[in-house]
């Protein structure tokens, strides 16, 4: 029995997760990379995200991304780490971090004693996360922790999002959602990617998102519009228990105190970041 609020490690997440997140829409990032010869923007994805695992081939970078067409993988790995090393990308990984949470957040907040108790919070969560069965976050977890609090609250943010998305994968598969069908119906929530962002950027096409769609209807789960059914609803909110009870030990860990703080920092640090333009306008939406 969880000690904490109803959804409170979810909420946390999602408070501190986007942030993270942030560094994979920059520009700071494509420069980075750029500068290690690395200049296709779904390369720089996969091995700034991938890095962590080493210089692996496109099937262990299709299996823990899940939702990415193998194709689009295997276009890119194994031959891009013939540019560029692991080590260096995370150090670009890194640098663009720098770059970009001193451009989103600014000095203030940069060199605030905030900042510095939310990465010591999201640390001491991350202290009780778990290697097994969750591979991105494994890999991430024998990074070393950068000493600047910016940094180490991005490193953090690592952590919690890898651990929470290695166990969302699982309950994925538990639900018999293929890559394609888990975009379609979280879309459908209108809290997912928009179609014209997965389709540019996971290497899928109109008439995969077709299929995916008609098959998530015959199971009931859409109806002919293309909205989750009342079936498609209480499945996507399973999928977010589920993964809520296999990510609950960081939270548990920080205890409900200090859940409720980082939330409350980490939403403060988050509103900035999109006040500065940290996402696309169209990124999100069922449009």
């Amino acid at each position: 029995m969880s000690t904490l609020p109803p959804r409170a490690g979810r909420h946390c997440h999602n408070a501190v997760n986007p942030l993270h997140s942030t560094v994979y829409f920059s520009p700071d990032l494509g420069k980075e990379l750029g500068e290690l010869g690395i200049h296709d923007s779904n390369a720089a994805y996969f091995v700034a995200r991938g890095a962590a695992l080493g210089a692996v081939g496109p099937g262990a970078v299709t299996a823990t991304f899940y939702n990415f067409n193998h194709e689009l993988v295997a276009r890119h790995l194994p031959a891009v780490w013939s540019v560029a090393s692991p080590q260096a990308v995370l150090d670009a990984r890194l640098r663009a971090a720098d770059t970009t949470l001193r451009r989103l957040l600014g000095p203030e907040i940069i060199d605030s004693p905030e900042l510095a108790e939310a990465a010591e919070l999201a640390l001491r969560a991350a202290e009780a996360c778990t290697r097994h069965a969750r591979p991105l976050y494994a890999a991430h977890a024998d990074l070393p922790v950068p000493e600047q609090p910016h940094l180490a609250y991005w490193h953090a943010g690592t952590l919690l999002r890898e651990h929470r998305g290695d166990g969302h994968l699982a309950a994925l598969l538990a639900a018999g959602l293929d890559p394609i069908e888990a975009l379609v119906s979280h879309t459908a929530t209108g809290k997912g990617m928009s179609p014209r962002w997965v389709l540019a950027t996971r290497g899928w096409h109109r008439t995969d998102w077709e299929d995916a769609t008609e098959r998530l209807r015959r199971r009931g789960l859409l109806d002919g519009e293309g909205e989750l059914t009342e079936a498609g609803v209480a499945l996507r909110a399973e999928l977010e228990d589920t993964t809520d009870r296999m990510d609950l030990a960081p939270y548990e860990h920080l205890g409900a105190e200090g859940v409720e703080r980082l939330t409350e920092l980490a939403r403060g640090f988050l509103l900035t970041a999109v006040s500065a333009g940290a996402f696309p306008a169209d990124l999100m939406g069922k449009g």
